[in-house]
């Protein structure tokens, strides 16, 4: 089967770029945009294969979340577009009710939520990190304290007729798997739910659901970055060939690392970028973002941080914690933090964001609606540059916050550095002869 391009709906902007970037490392075009409309006249006009959209609905009420994943879906979608719906690999978030308003709109769910390369595996529809229950992962105690982390039972309370496929099947005989999921489609099951144990069960599944004739048998996947990058592999994916890779040219001023991401993960991947890098860092005071421009100390905090960016020293910026801290409060907070960084943006050559939120709120701040995505460091960590009038503008990495190595930090702030300078612009014989005299 080939296709003409490939639309990812994603609930959160790192969540959209770490799915996306196998496409763009694969040569294929491949842009995340914060809108979720007026995007198809973009993509049009400068060939582009895939679309990550993020719809920003984390923090919503699963009504909302579901309507505008559905209103996405049909401001973006076109002829020959397939549609994957990314879901965070820990389950966190509406993703249940975004998946139940597509399902009618795009048919069959094929959902495996494994991240193999980044230790998330899907075992008896039950989600294991690094082969340890999700339930008793400090990200799920967090915010789902009290509910079991299985997919089949997730999706059946969001109103989902389900079935399941175990490992064994999936690395059974090809036909046999075909069979299988076209009579659970005939015997209308909404979301088939497929284990997988490692990278090579997702190209399994892949492989699988690419043989299927889409108008016979319509289907949409639902996943992580695991299962994306499996597809993106695939050599006969879409119709176009591949492009070359664009390479994005180092820009003048700091590194700006913001970190609005509080798990540990987060904390090991601060402590080896002070470390080895020796960036400075300013931990500001939830109780500040809490008021904005109100509180006391704002403009003492916007100072401070522009007294590093202005001389272009690089600078590791984090929300801190407090006893009064609420998951729920992450995108206010990550909305003060960049408004703090705002008026000295233009000192920023390069910028490192941890978590979605954040990431969403410098952006959206600095008046950056799209991206266009480069390379990738590391599984999840995504590198890309602002689109159209904006492609001088600093080039940008992308994480999630319990996402990637120790070194993952550290590893993007040396990627920015290394990034090749620009080149010197030639002259012209009568222009070398004007500048003697």
């Amino acid at each position: 089967m080939n296709i003409r391009s490939m639309l990812i709906v994603a609930d959160d902007l790192s969540g959209a770029a770490d799915c996306a970037i196998a496409f763009a490392g694969a040569g294929r075009r491949t842009v995340v945009t914060l809108a979720t409309s007026g995007v198809m006249g973009t993509a049009a006009e400068d060939n582009v294969d895939v679309i990550a959209a993020d719809t920003d609905t984390r923090r919503l009420s699963p009504q909302d979340a579901a309507q505008r994943t559905a209103d996405a879906f049909n401001a973006l979608s076109a002829p020959g577009r397939r549609l994957y719906k990314k879901i965070d690999s820990t389950l966190r978030g509406n993703w249940t009710a975004e998946v139940a308003a597509l399902q009618p709109l795009a048919g069959l769910a094929i959902v495996a939520p494994s991240f193999p390369a980044t230790g998330r595996t899907l075992h008896q529809a039950r989600v294991l990190v690094h082969g340890e229950p999700l339930e008793n992962t400090d990200t799920w105690k967090l915010e789902n304290a009290g509910r079991p982390a299985n997919v089949r039972t997730m999706l059946e309370e969001a109103g989902l007729r389900c079935e399941s496929i175990d490992v064994d099947a999936l690395r059974g005989n090809i036909n046999a798997l075909l069979h299988r999921i076209k009579a659970t489609a005939a015997q209308g099951v909404q979301a088939l739910i497929v284990d997988a144990h490692s990278g090579g069960d997702l190209q399994r599944l892949a492989q699988a659901t690419t043989l299927l004739d889409p108008f016979e048998h319509p289907l949409f996947w639902v996943g992580s970055g695991g299962l994306a990058r499996e597809l993106a592999s695939l050599p006969d994916l879409f119709d176009a060939p591949p492009r070359e890779a664009v390479v994005h040219e180092k820009q003048e001023g700091a590194i700006l690392v913001l970190v609005g991401s509080l798990s540990a993960v987060s904390e090991r991947q601060c402590a080896m970028l002070r470390e080895r890098a020796r960036v400075s860092e300013l931990i500001v005071p939830p109780a500040v973002l809490r008021v904005g421009s109100e509180h006391a100390d704002w403009r003492a905090w916007q100072s401070k941080i522009g007294d590093y960016l202005e001389r272009h020293l690089d600078l590791l910026v984090r929300i801190g914690r407090d006893d009064a801290f609420d998951p729920a409060e992450g995108a206010h907070l990550s909305t003060s933090l960049a408004a703090l960084v705002t008026p000295h943006f233009r000192h920023v050559g390069g910028l490192i964001a941890t978590g979605g939120e954040t990431a969403r709120a410098m952006l959206s701040a600095a008046g950056i609606d799209s991206l266009d995505l480069l390379s990738e460091i590391e599984a999840g960590v995504a590198v890309a540059r602002p689109c159209g009038r904006h492609a001088a503008r600093p080039a940008i990495v992308t994480k999630a916050g319990a996402f990637g190595s120790e070194h993952a930090l550290f590893g993007a702030w040396e990627h920015l550095q290394r990034l090749p300078q620009p080149a010197q612009p030639t002259l012209r014989t009568s222009d070398a002869a004007t500048n003697t005299h």
